[in-house]
């Protein structure tokens, strides 16, 4: 699949089989995610890849308790690693959000070609999903994304026209 189609077809799956994913397709995954751009090439980052059921119900928890988040084999919660970062972006802020959303914007089209589903969570308590997986408060979580093969047909989303998002020579 290429690219182009790769964005056309990936949706939101919010209902996830029970089939675990093979080490090859989540390095598959992960090796595509590696190539994602970020400021200086540091890439800022890291992936917890989340199996334990446990943990899996805790981050489910933490989002909202949005159970569903849950039954995907795995759960990615993606994290930014200020230490790591580029200073400022246009004077106001570091490049970890910005370094890791590439990343995650990759991580969704690699799962796309290869079958599987993601949810682009944003909405949940960084503590608890900071403890849930034990990281250190340097550490800055962005989002997390359940992973895993498609438990239904997701439903369409709409997207803006061209002309609602692009401007010529002037922001308008």
């Amino acid at each position: 699949m290429d690219v182009l189609e790769a964005m056309k077809q990936r949706k939101s799956v919010r209902s996830y089989q029970p089939t675990p994913l093979s080490a090859e397709q989540i390095q598959k995954v992960f090796n595509s995610v590696r190539m994602a751009p970020s400021v200086d090439n540091l890439q800022p980052w890291r992936f917890v890849i989340v199996t334990d059921e446990d943990v899996k119900r805790q981050l489910a928890a933490a989002s909202g308790n949005q159970k569903w988040i849950a039954e995907a084999p795995l759960i990615v919660v993606a994290c930014g690693l200020l230490d790591e970062a580029q200073g400022m972006i246009g004077g106001y802020m570091s490049s970890y959000p910005v370094d890791v959303a590439l990343a995650m914007a990759y991580l969704t089209l690699a799962a796309e070609n290869e079958g599987l589903g993601t949810c682009w969570i944003n909405s949940f308590n960084e503590e608890k999903v900071r403890s849930a997986v034990q990281a250190s408060e340097d550490v800055k979580v962005i989002a997390l994304t359940p992973l895993g093969v498609p438990g239904g047909d997701p439903e369409p989303s709409g997207r803006k026209h061209l002309n609602e998002i692009v401007c010529y020579n002037k922001c308008e």
